[in-house]
């Protein structure tokens, strides 16, 4: 999309960083006392970070302000576009930065991890087709279970855009409606149960292992629809009724994961289930700051955002495919050469930015035009409509037209 919101490209970079560090300097010493790692445990060097606990445990919430970020954007391109342009667009930004990174990732694991090569055949396939695992299965990088989610939601987006009567506001309120019993009867089983218990463990099932279901996480895909639709227009009391009630079952996922974390790690027994909230609000804050200034600014074309900001936005999605096995890797080869383990995960993420740079500038574009051109060759590529043809999934939503700088002038 065009960067008609470029606080969002910084907001999506740092979340990536502390989605990283909440991997590399809580979760790669704290997931003992829960004991589910996955295959980054196979490169890990033997460090601990007890000290830096309180400021990054709640990283984890960076997932939940994605899911955010991403409805909102999703709903900008699926608003303009056709059921087969939004297809193809979702396929040609997702899958070669996935090809890569998990090829990456395979090749790390099995030239220099612990594990017998075999165990990461099947999770590989999976990440190459970004299909769900199972719930029994294994993630190449556990950090792919938000890809299901987010292959959910695109194919409910898809659905919901060929049935022609379905527009972003209706989907919005079923996501809204379907999230929030989900998640206030989890509410209900965290102030009765334990974690040992077999309700609590069910309702946490959902939020990885079966993501794709969408029932923990449909709030946050709402929220960043309903934040989108406040972009182009004031929304009726009834939407802001369903805006605050997707933000309250938002809270109160965040807070039943957390209460888990808390509860189940004793390193971080004494902290408060309200910093990982408090994180995410003000998160969706920046988003709803530039969902209002759009929509009040003139209908002019929108100002350039510096370059830099977009270079970040693009890093975001391979930085967050390579941080964990591939970083972790990373890390053990800088401590094995003598660097202290602190040092180490800083130089680290600086070597991931530098490398993610570059699959995003230089093997992204090359890989998703032979995909162009392999489409072209078998079918003919979907046209973009023009902004006077706005899809039937756009009904509703005050959607201005682009308005070109010099048409603007010669109007004044």
């Amino acid at each position: 999309m065009k960067n008609h919101f470029p606080l969002l490209d910084p907001l999506r970079f740092g979340t990536a960083l502390g989605v990283a560090i909440f991997h590399q300097m809580f979760w790669s010493w704290a997931w003992v006392s829960i004991g589910v790692p996955g295959f980054e445990r196979y490169v890990a060097a033997d460090v601990l970070y007890p000290s830096a606990a309180p400021f990054t445990w709640f990283g984890w919430v960076g997932v939940e302000i994605f899911f955010v970020i991403s409805g909102f954007v999703i709903a900008n391109s699926a608003s303009k576009s056709s059921p087969t342009e939004f297809l193809l667009g979702r396929a040609l930004r997702l899958y070669p930065a996935v090809w890569v990174c998990a090829t990456a990732t395979l090749l790390v694991l099995v030239l220099f991890g612990s594990g017998p090569a075999s165990e990461f055949i099947l999770p590989y396939i999976h990440a190459m087709l970004l299909v769900p695992k199972g719930v029994m299965g294994e993630w190449l990088d556990g950090v792919y279970w938000t890809l299901a989610a987010e292959m959910a939601f695109y194919g409910l987006v898809f659905c919901a855009m060929l049935t022609k009567k379905i527009t972003l506001r209706h989907l919005a309120f079923g996501l809204t409606i379907y999230s929030a019993v989900f998640n206030a009867v989890a509410l209900l089983v965290l102030s009765c149960t334990t974690p040992s218990d077999l309700p609590y463990l069910v309702i946490l099932m959902f939020r990885v292992p079966c993501a794709a279901y969408l029932l923990t996480h449909g709030c946050f895909f709402a929220l960043g629809i309903w934040l989108f639709i406040s972009a182009n227009r004031k929304l009726t009391a009834l939407e802001r009724v369903a805006l605050a009630v997707a933000c309250l079952s938002g809270v109160a996922e965040i807070y039943f994961f957390a209460s888990f974390f808390l509860t189940c790690i004793p390193s971080i027994s004494g902290q408060s289930a309200l910093v990982p909230i408090m994180v995410w609000a003000a998160a969706v804050g920046l988003i709803a700051y530039c969902a209002n200034r759009n929509r009040r600014s003139p209908a002019t074309a929108s100002p350039e955002a510096p370059a830099y900001w977009r270079t970040l936005g693009l890093i975001t999605y391979p930085l967050y495919l390579t941080h964990n096995v591939i970083g972790t890797w990373i890390i053990r080869v800088l401590v094995d050469a003598g660097l202290d383990a602190t040092s180490a995960v800083w130089l680290e993420l600086g070597i991931l930015v530098l490398i993610c740079w570059f699959i995003c500038a230089k093997i992204e574009p090359a890989i998703r035009g032979a995909m162009t051109r392999t489409i072209s060759y078998f079918g003919q590529l979907p046209e973009r409509l023009p902004a006077s043809r706005r899809p039937a999934f756009s009904r509703g939503l005050g959607l201005r037209l682009h308005v070109p700088a010099k048409m603007t002038a010669t109007a004044r």
